[in-house]
């Protein structure tokens, strides 16, 4: 996808990997909606803030409304609340799945005829090495990334009749307010992240590999088919 001229749509622009995502996108010449709860924390040059609750259907309807002219989709509002699947406070379970599955999944539903009708483009998934591995103190993460990754799967399958392409972006710590407590040398930089992601973007690759512990853990997974 040629990302000069595209019209992008961020969740979570405000701030860490999506705030980088929109200002690389601007300066690949694209039109960019920055997507958040509280559009004011959009200040980025060049970017359009655009509210947005992703747990909300009314909000994410409102949004594709605004953002009418949207060829491209990039889903990387996420949250982490720490909580295990079988000890954790299960209104922090259903929340990150709210926000990190049904958010992603309401806004590809609602975006990709907005996408269909401009001609097609494309849909970028943020997920986690933790799509794959899945530890116990991080289940729900985990648990919701994992479904992420199914659903990128599944979707890529289903619009590619549309002329929609979807990507999976799978990145470990990065160096964002989400793994401020993870020590320095095991972070990588979200502006590489970015870089990486809009690159695999317009390559068309299913699955982007940001890191080099993401890149091992991929590896020592069973082979799964290409998926079309």
């Amino acid at each position: 996808m040629d990302l000069k001229d595209a019209v992008a749509v961020v969740t979570g622009a405000n701030r860490g990997l999506g705030r980088h995502l929109a200002v690389r996108l601007v300066e690949r010449g694209a039109k960019v909606y920055g997507a958040a709860r509280r559009p004011e924390t959009v200040d980025s040059p060049g970017v359009i803030p655009l509210r947005l609750d992703l747990t909300d259907e009314d909000s994410v309807r409102t949004a594709a409304r605004i953002a009418f002219d949207a060829t491209l989709l990039v889903n990387n509002a996420g949250i982490s609340t720490g909580a295990p699947l079988v000890a954790g406070d299960l209104d922090s379970v259903r929340l990150e799945m709210e926000t990190n599955f049904f958010g992603p999944l309401l806004m590809t539903r609602a975006f990709a005829p907005v996408i269909e009708t401009n001609g097609g483009g494309a849909v970028l998934n943020v997920l986690s090495v933790l799509s794959w591995l899945h530890p116990a103190g991080l289940g729900s993460y985990a648990a919701a990334k994992a479904a992420a990754w199914a659903l990128s799967d599944a979707s890529r399958q289903e619009l590619a009749p549309r002329n929609i392409t979807v990507s999976a972006l799978h990145v470990g710590y990065m160096d964002t307010d989400m793994a401020a407590g993870v020590p320095a040398g095991q972070k990588v930089s979200p502006a590489d992240v970015a870089e990486e992601a809009l690159v695999g973007i317009e390559t068309g690759l299913h699955e982007i590999l940001a890191d080099t512990v993401t890149q091992q853990v991929r590896q020592s997974l069973s082979h799964l088919p290409n998926q079309a």
